[in-house]
């Protein structure tokens, strides 16, 4: 059990670290959509704000989601949940934190494609792809950019996708790894 406490830990404070400097990430998407405002009056409008306040709303959302279910931000029906016991509630979520992991690993498996997909690589095997990248043995290809005037990259937005996909992956082990601890009657 010692192993499944150092693994809450770290991951925990990994996760709020992170959440907690995420959360001035509003600040980045008020202050570019401020500046399209401004530009706007000054008869000179970027056409880049609107997409970069997107790619900010999906790293804010994406980043900030492990946080938020660590502490418990996530919308729960308490029709009936707050009134159980902590045994039977920590069941329930680990039975909830099990179909989590189903759909965050198949989400990774395809936000890994995609990001391949943006790289320029249009085989079928995308985790291939990432090792023979790291390994050197892989370059990158044409890559994907979007179809607006601006043209940006896609590859940066979809690789904070994977991360932030692999932070809340992390996170709901840490959950479950609460709830197994709550089952057997210990302290958290």
């Amino acid at each position: 059990m010692s192993f499944l406490r150092l693994y809450i830990r770290a991951v925990d404070t990994f996760n709020a670290g992170v959440g907690r400097v995420i959360t001035y990430g509003i600040f980045v998407m008020m202050g570019v959509l401020l500046w399209s405002i401004i530009s706007k009056f000054g008869d000179q409008p970027s056409l880049w704000t609107l997409e970069v306040a997107q790619f900010a709303m999906v790293g804010y959302f994406i980043l900030g989601g492990p946080y938020a279910l660590q502490m418990g931000s996530h919308v729960r029906m308490d029709l009936f949940y707050d009134n159980w016991s902590l045994k039977r509630k920590a069941i329930t979520d680990a039975i909830t934190v099990i179909c989590l992991l189903v759909y965050l690993i198949v989400l990774l498996w395809g936000a890994l494609g995609s990001t391949a997909y943006s790289l320029g690589y249009f085989g079928s095997d995308a985790i291939g792809f990432f090792v023979g990248l790291l390994t050197g043995t892989e370059e990158p290809g044409t890559m994907e950019r979007s179809r607006t005037i601006w043209r940006p990259y896609l590859w940066p937005i979809k690789a904070v996708l994977c991360v932030g996909i692999m932070m809340m992956l992390l996170q709901a082990l840490s959950e479950l790894f609460k709830d197994i601890l709550r089952i057997r009657g210990e302290e958290v």
